[in-house]
């Protein structure tokens, strides 16, 4: 099969790999689409994780071999696939808090094209390990496109990080960034009932942001925008400020300033600060006297998957139109381009093998 292997260096190389074989418990998939994501973006930037490896965790396919001994599955389901599930046994510390993405099982990565886990949909086949295959894999109705499945695993990453910010009927909550993750957050806080203020350097993000939901978008690097984005919140909220800020931007420098726009006792939300050694400064004073909360979230929650993908299926989070550009293996190095450096018309990256 191709595959598009990280042999570090910053670079992926389509390559030929044997097709995974499975065990008992496991299903093989055949890829039919896989989302680039920011975290893929990361490992390969900073070499976060030794090569080599097979990225992708998006992913959506056909199952084309079952393990022995499932029985849940068949060969021709369509499903996607969620490549980290925790063990939620009585006595894991994390799970019984609720606390899945820090569980010692869901760290270790369940769907691999080869080599050490690491996703695998940036290939034509990924194989599913027994423990996600059970309770990672998602069913896709008939109607239900593979560009559509792919965004069940981030949409719940997103909708984890809404409930870790507590977002509720009539909040005023900001949006820092609309790319495709943004434009899930914008679109799941308009869903909870808030109102979205949004900002993106680009203006086709921040006409997107208007069609999925917001009621105001900002463009940060215009002259006196902060005090805009203020000015127009302090109307929405009686002047107090919004009730959560979410940064889906990994520009950390941003946090300082996101405080000034969250009210007393409001929330400041870290979505896309996913690698360590990543210090932010804010006013302590801020956090202490005026009861604002720095909070972060990081991937997603199994007791939110099938809610996740009801939303995509049901469309009341809809994702069509998300997806810009398509690429093949072959392609991978313009796929990550595109991904790392967005055009004005970009959004959504995915690979199909």
């Amino acid at each position: 099969m191709r595959a598009a292997v990280y042999r570090g260096g910053r670079n992926l190389i389509p390559e030929d790999l044997p097709i995974p074989a499975i065990l008992a418990g496991e299903l093989l998939v055949r890829v039919r689409a896989c989302g680039v994501c920011g975290t893929d973006l990361k490992k390969i930037e900073y070499g976060l994780v030794a090569p080599p490896r097979v990225f992708g965790h998006e992913t959506a396919g056909e199952i084309v071999q079952i393990g022995e001994g499932v029985t849940d599955w068949a060969v021709g389901d369509r499903v996607a696939l969620n490549h980290h599930v925790p063990c939620e046994r009585s006595d894991c510390f994390y799970c019984v808090r609720g606390e899945y993405a820090q569980c010692p099982l869901y760290k270790k990565t369940g769907a691999t094209a080869g080599f050490e886990p690491a996703g695998g949909g940036f290939a034509q086949y990924v194989r599913v390990l027994d423990w996600c295959a059970i309770r990672g894999t998602v069913r896709i109705p008939d109607e239900i496109g593979f560009d559509e499945a792919v965004f069940i695993e981030p949409l719940n990453t997103c909708l984890t990080g809404i409930r870790h910010a507590g977002v509720r009927l009539q909040d005023t909550v900001l949006v820092i960034g609309q790319g495709p993750i943004g434009l899930l957050f914008t679109m799941l806080a308009h869903n909870a009932g808030a109102a979205v203020v949004a900002t993106d350097l680009s203006a086709q993000r921040r006409s997107e942001a208007l069609k999925r939901g917001a009621c105001a978008v900002f463009d940060p690097a215009k002259a006196g925008a902060l005090k805009e984005l203020r000015n127009q919140i302090g109307a929405l909220t009686a002047g107090r400020g919004a009730d959560a800020a979410i940064v889906t931007v990994p520009n950390t420098k941003l946090v300082s300033e996101v405080f000034l726009a969250v009210r007393p006792a409001g929330k400041v939300l870290l979505f896309a600060q996913t690698r360590l050694n990543d210090p932010v400064e804010v006013d302590a004073g801020e956090i202490c006297l005026q009861e604002k909360a720095l909070i972060g979230s990081y991937s997603s929650d199994i007791t939110l998957q099938d809610e996740a993908a009801e939303l995509i299926f049901s469309r009341k989070i809809d994702v069509r139109g998300l997806v810009t550009h398509r690429f093949t293996l072959d392609s991978i190095s313009e796929a990550i381009d595109f991904a790392k450096t967005p055009r004005e018309n970009s959004l959504k990256i995915l690979v199909t093998p």
